[in-house]
Parts: structure tokens; C-alpha cells; sequence
């Protein structure tokens, strides 16, 4: 990729690699008989929306906002809340074919308003691989989901065609089997009752060790088993995994009494939150984290927050003014989480497409005002 074609900063879609996601994501879905979903929390570059259509025409939302963008371009729209609010309720209702949710009591509130779309309750399993406790749906005290036991002892509510199970994130295909036997145990006595079962989000079938082949087997005979269900599975990050990235460029070298900080136009506080939330060190193209090589840098943000760093970073060469550096594997989630701390101007967007770079949107001081009073 040359990025000299490249504003900076810019999140830019590698179209062929993304082609080979879909394609992945459309072999999976005949391997394993279920429905996959696009989840808009993860990627909602609908500028390829209509190229996701080829592979399915549903999407996972968890906004009113979600579900607007959903229901211009997909015919299915899966909606989950934490909790509803009264104001926005019957917009969603209106746009979903299936609401899912989090409590018996949200259900009870909003079932005489569901405009025909089928009800769901999103249930907690109990079981996560999730180390990360962020990002963990089944921690100590998680609001997300009634305890399947719970549900169990006190019956599924009449009503209530299906069951939403979200566990996972970013997590391979024996998580998954081990989520189908941790249900058929603690929820058999649900599964007769239901007519649709969402696996939720967080399986990573693109990754290049994702074992397809147990997934797809596992999710069969599941079916098998249970054939009167409807199996839906909304992954999000696995469209976009390592399909796009982000570009930014070097301002200024900042020497500390530590290590020497490389000054960027990006801010991981306000464009890739997710460093410092989880913490991750983010890939970058010709470094090595944590290396040997003959320079070492930080990587410092564009933004006032005294946190806003990253990583130690070892580079062949000393990094010079003006040197674009790219950020591996940006298009899942740090995109769509990208926020404007400290007035810092939001990253373009583009695309990378036999070998010529597209802009496709780019943003100034207007956004910046209009999310303002």
C-alpha cells in the first residue's frame, strides 16, 4: 500500500482483503446451516453494505441509531438492549424483526408494543472464555442477561419465541462448542419452547486458526438435535478482521528520560480507545513491539491526556518527520468508538482498491460542532 496517495490520519478498507471475508463468512454459513448477521457495533462502514448483502441480508443492532443505519440496507434487523427507553421503543420495534430483552421485567413493560416483531430474552450461560474483564458478559455481577437458572426454575414467559446467548468476544470454535453443551445442560428444558436461539457475537471465523470445520460440525448436530430451532449467529469483528488499517503520521520526536516518544496525528484516547481500555499494544507496520531493533520508540497521541501513549515499539531505522506509520487491523471496532476528546479531528475514511486509494468520507470542523450545544 502506498500511503503517500493517503490523507492522514485514515482508516482505509483493504477491499480485496475484505472480499475475502465475506467469502469465508458465505463457505461458513452453508458449512454450518445457521444465519449469520452483521453486527453494526463492530463495523458499520455502510459504504460496503450493499457488498455484505452477498453474504447476508440481516444485521445485529443494539441502538435506535443502529437500527436506523440497519434497516436502509439490510431486509432483517436483530435488536438488543441493555434497556429500552420509552421514547425510542416503537421506532425500534417498527424497524426489527426480533427485540431481545435483558430482563423479564423490560419484556413485560414493552411486550403490547411490539409492533409484530418476535420477542427474545437474552439469557446469561454462565460461561465465558473472556479473560479480559471488560469485555466479559458472564463476570461476578454482569448486568447482561438473566441467569439461565433463574429462567429455568421460573419458566420462559408466554410470548417469547427465543433465546439471544452472548458470551464470546473474539473467541475461537471450541468456545463455541463448549457454549452448545453448557446450554443443552442448563437450558434442555428452555429449548423445546423456543423458536430461534442467537448465538450472539464475538466468533472470530476469519482468523486464519479459527477451526471452521469443529464450528460448522458443532452447530450441525446441535441443529440436529434441535431442529425445530432457528440457529443465528451475529458475528461483527470477523467481516472486517484484519482487513483495513489505520494511517497516521509522525509530527514530532519528543525525547524523554525514558524512551523517546513519536508525536502522531491520531490520539489512542479519541481513535483507538480500545489501547488503553483493555490495554492492547496495536500492530504497526515494520515495528516490532516490545523488540530488539536498533530504535525504540513510544507512540504518543495527538491529545492533552497525559495517558494518551502507547507501546514500545523497535524500528530497523530511526523514525524521521512526516513518516507515515499504519496501524494493522483497524476496520473492527476502533472505527466505529472514534470520538472527538480534546477537539481532535475525526480520521477520514477510504478504501484501498486494486491498488488505488478512495476517499470516502472525511470530516472537519462541522462534526465536530454539531455534536456540541
Amino acid at each position: 500500500m502506498d500511503t503517500t496517495s493517503i490523507p492522514s490520519p485514515a482508516f482505509v478498507l483493504d477491499r480485496e482483503r475484505f472480499q475475502e471475508n465475506l467469502n469465508g463468512l458465505a463457505a461458513f454459513q452453508r458449512r454450518s446451516g445457521v444465519n449469520l448477521m452483521l453486527a453494526l457495533k463492530a463495523f458499520s462502514m455502510h459504504h460496503v453494505f450493499p457488498v455484505v448483502r452477498q453474504v447476508t441480508s440481516s444485521a445485529a443492532a443494539s441502538s435506535l441509531n443502529e437500527v436506523l443505519l440497519a434497516a436502509e440496507f439490510f431486509e432483517h434487523v436483530h435488536t438488543y438492549m441493555p434497556a429500552y427507553s420509552d421514547a425510542s421503543f416503537d421506532a425500534i420495534a417498527k424497524r426489527s424483526r426480533a427485540v431481545t430483552f435483558n430482563s423479564v421485567a423490560q419484556f413485560e413493560t414493552y411486550r403490547a408494543r411490539l409492533q409484530g416483531a418476535r420477542a427474545g430474552l437474552r439469557v446469561n450461560p454462565g460461561y465465558s472464555d473472556v479473560s479480559t474483564e471488560l469485555y466479559n458478559p458472564c463476570r461476578v455481577g454482569s448486568r447482561l442477561g438473566i441467569p439461565v437458572k433463574r429462567l429455568v426454575e421460573e419458566g420462559l414467559p408466554a410470548g417469547v419465541s427465543g433465546l439471544h446467548v452472548h458470551n464470546l468476544c473474539e473467541s475461537g470454535a471450541d468456545a463455541l462448542a463448549q457454549t452448545l453443551t453448557v446450554l443443552e445442560a442448563q437450558c434442555g428444558a428452555l429449548l423445546g419452547g423456543i423458536e430461534w436461539l442467537n448465538l450472539g457475537g464475538g466468533h472470530l471465523i476469519t482468523r486464519k486458526d479459527y477451526d471452521g470445520e469443529l464450528a460448522a460440525s458443532s452447530l450441525r448436530a446441535f441443529q440436529e438435535r434441535h431442529p425445530h430451532l432457528e440457529l443465528i449467529l451475529e458475528p461483527g469483528a470477523a467481516f472486517a478482521w484484519r482487513a483495513g488499517v489505520l494511517v497516521a503520521t509522525v509530527l514530532d520526536i519528543v525525547e524523554t528520560d525514558a524512551l523517546p516518544v513519536a508525536m502522531l496525528d491520531i490520539s489512542f484516547s479519541a481513535h483507538l480507545p480500545d489501547c488503553l481500555e483493555m490495554p492492547y499494544t496495536p500492530e504497526v507496520r515494520g515495528g516490532t513491539i516490545n523488540g530488539e531493533g536498533a530504535y525504540q520508540y513510544c507512540l504518543g497521541g495527538a491529545s492533552c491526556l497525559a495517558g494518551d501513549v502507547v507501546g514500545t515499539y523497535s524500528f530497523d531505522d530511526a523514525l524521521i518527520l512526516g513518516q507515515r506509520l499504519i496501524f494493522e487491523d483497524m476496520m473492527h471496532y476502533t472505527m466505529v468508538k472514534t470520538n472527538t476528546f480534546n477537539g481532535v479531528g475525526l480520521p477520514c475514511i477510504g478504501e484501498w482498491d486494486a491498488g488505488q486509494f478512495k476517499l470516502v468520507k472525511s470530516f472537519g470542523y462541522d462534526d465536530f460542532r454539531s455534536r456540541l450545544s
